[in-house]
């Protein structure tokens, strides 16, 4: 669950107004998309609901944690509520497949019993299994991304944050990836996903957030805020 009212972030390096006193509710269990032009705010609101910045005014609540008064030692216990995927995958070159996504349960202490049991039960989710020894330079951009979002998935976070997930993916990969994401959400976890891809996200027919000069242009099922992508 994310919930911000009110919220003003401004870059003390720039002076940049990024979100001007901006509210909005994603609620448990939701598949959001969140939409805009480069510059919009979607950035800042990803760094916001993972603790990577505060907000200058307002207030930030992401599944149960008050980010705007949380204390530095409290952000691990919130960050394991999340899963992040990023565009550009961030797999551990010389790690196999498997090692990729175990890594994310040895970060956090969980047992050896239990990382074996886990990583294959979550390779298998994402259409994987066979490919535990592989290297990431021995897959596809698909595949990569699919790893990634195992990583994500595999400590059973409450939300998974997709931050333009099929940049580098051609059309066909791009509608697999959201078709994974969304039997993900189906299991109950919470789905954010960041995208400019307007094709993709008319094709899913969910709800969409559009941010524009720091704003919600628009919130709902049927229409999203035409701008032009820069």
């Amino acid at each position: 669950m994310v919930r911000m009212e009110n919220v003003t972030k401004v870059y003390d390096s720039s002076g940049t107004v990024a979100l001007d006193s901006i509210s909005l509710d994603i609620e448990e269990g939701e598949f959001v998309f969140l939409m805009g032009p480069s510059g919009s705010g979607k950035t800042t609101i990803v760094k916001l609901i993972t603790g990577e910045i505060k907000a200058n005014s307002g207030k930030v609540i992401v599944n149960d944690f008050d980010l705007t008064k949380i204390r530095r030692g409290k952000l691990p216990k919130m960050r394991r509520t999340l899963g992040v995927v990023f565009q550009d995958y961030r797999l551990i070159e010389d790690m196999t497949v498997y090692d990729n996504v175990a890594f994310a349960m040895r970060v956090v202490g969980a047992p050896g019993r239990e990382i074996a049991k886990r990583v294959p039960y979550v390779l298998d989710l994402v259409g994987l299994e066979g490919r535990e020894r592989r290297l990431p330079r021995e897959l596809s951009g698909g595949e990569q991304q699919r790893v990634a979002i195992a990583r994500a998935l595999v400590n059973s976070p409450r939300m998974i944050i997709a931050d333009e997930p099929t940049g580098n993916l051609d059309p066909v990969r791009s509608l697999e990836l959201m078709l994974l994401l969304e039997k993900i959400n189906e299991m109950g976890t919470t789905v954010v996903v960041v995208t400019h891809e307007k094709d993709l996200v008319d094709a899913l027919g969910r709800r969409v957030i559009t941010i524009d000069n720091g704003k919600v242009m628009s919130d709902g099922m049927d229409g999203v805020y035409s701008y032009e992508i820069e």
